[in-house]
């Protein structure tokens, strides 16, 4: 059973993702489940509306004017803040690309982020948006990590370093590069880039309830270079860095390499794999399955996390999307910001 909200915590803030995509019935589906009783959603209502029809599920809808306002909701209605109500929104095609609908989804992510910031939610759990959409309407950012960096930018403009993991209940996998090409992931790692993973990683594993977590770096290279045979970033500088780390007292262990690094920490020789680059990272991952899969922004100072799968446009609207990552996805935001599992 999924806690219920009290008056002194602040509620899960749970944005509708891409309009277009199968974030609204998810959302619905994870809180006709009962599963989303300590959230409020920031979306549109007749976007709301259309992921329950989805369904073939109706209930209403409690416009809220604030966070805070919950407590009070009625009972059987789902709690809504709105993003700002468009026009046509909930009339868009399912499954196709819309620079409305990018627009929409990125204002609701910077309204839960700005919500959260002044303490009136206490973590954003985020359906999934989509990258086309958000360039189609102008915004620059590639993914929901880069654009909630820079919204958690300090006072001085710094932004703040963060990572994103992929999680589930048997492999934890952080990154050193995302959302960038592979030609340019090269370019980005380096000795600081592989001690800072590290170093973010090791930190938000206390928040977890892993204090000194076992972390392995897996190689860039096949079989992590075989000593400098198959290229030599493990010696320059992931090993180093590996070093590095150790002496700061962190638990890193490797290059290892990367075809076999995974099965080890499954079978739970380590607590956590840092991998160098996107697709090393996140293939193993989902490919234990995305219904428990959690994606988690570390770093930030907020808890934020979603689901491990995209906007599945192919089916969206057609009421067969799964909430179980969703669900997962708000189970580990209670426990990363300190309000139970």
């Amino acid at each position: 059973m999924a806690p219920t909200n009290t008056p002194h915590q602040p509620p899960l803030l749970v944005t509708l993702g891409d309009p277009c995509g199968i974030g609204p019935e998810i959302v619905a589906g994870a809180w006709l489940r009962g599963e989303l009783p300590d959230a409020v959603v920031v979306g549109d209502a007749g976007v709301l509306r259309r992921g329950l029809r989805a369904l073939g599920q109706a209930a209403p809808i409690a416009l809220l004017d604030a966070p805070g306002d919950l407590a009070a909701c009625p009972p059987g209605a789902l709690p809504l803040l709105s993003g700002g109500e468009d026009a046509g929104l909930a009339d868009l095609p399912w499954g196709r690309i819309d620079g409305r609908a990018g627009a929409a989804a990125a204002r609701w992510i910077t309204q839960a982020v700005r919500l959260v910031q002044a303490g009136e939610g206490r973590a954003i759990v985020t359906a999934p948006i989509h990258k086309e959409a958000l360039s189609a309407a102008g915004v620059k950012f590639p993914g929901h990590t880069e654009m909630l960096q820079s919204l958690a930018a300090g006072p001085d403009g710094a932004l703040p370093p963060v990572r994103m993991m992929l999680a589930n209940p048997e492999l934890k996998v952080v990154l050193v590069t995302i959302h960038v090409s592979l030609r340019r992931a090269l370019e980005l790692l380096d000795h600081d880039a592989v001690l800072s993973t590290l170093r973010i990683a090791h930190r938000a594993a206390a928040r977890w309830g892993q204090p000194r977590p076992r972390i392995a770096v897996a190689g860039l290279n096949p079989h992590a270079g075989e000593g400098g045979l198959f290229g030599d970033e493990e010696l320059r500088y992931i090993g180093p860095a590996i070093e590095a780390a150790r002496a700061e007292g962190i638990d890193a262990q490797g290059p290892f390499p990367p075809d076999t690094v995974f099965m080890r920490a499954r079978r739970g020789a380590f607590d956590l794999v840092v991998a160098m680059t996107h697709d090393h990272g996140l293939i193993p991952v989902k490919y234990l399955g995305v219904e428990e899969g959690v994606n988690v922004t570390l770093g930030l100072p907020f808890v934020r996390t979603s689901p491990d799968h995209g906007t599945a446009f192919d089916i969206a609207g057609q009421g067969l999307a799964d909430p179980a990552s969703l669900v997962t996805a708000a189970r580990m935001a209670r426990q990363l910001s300190g309000a139970g599992a």
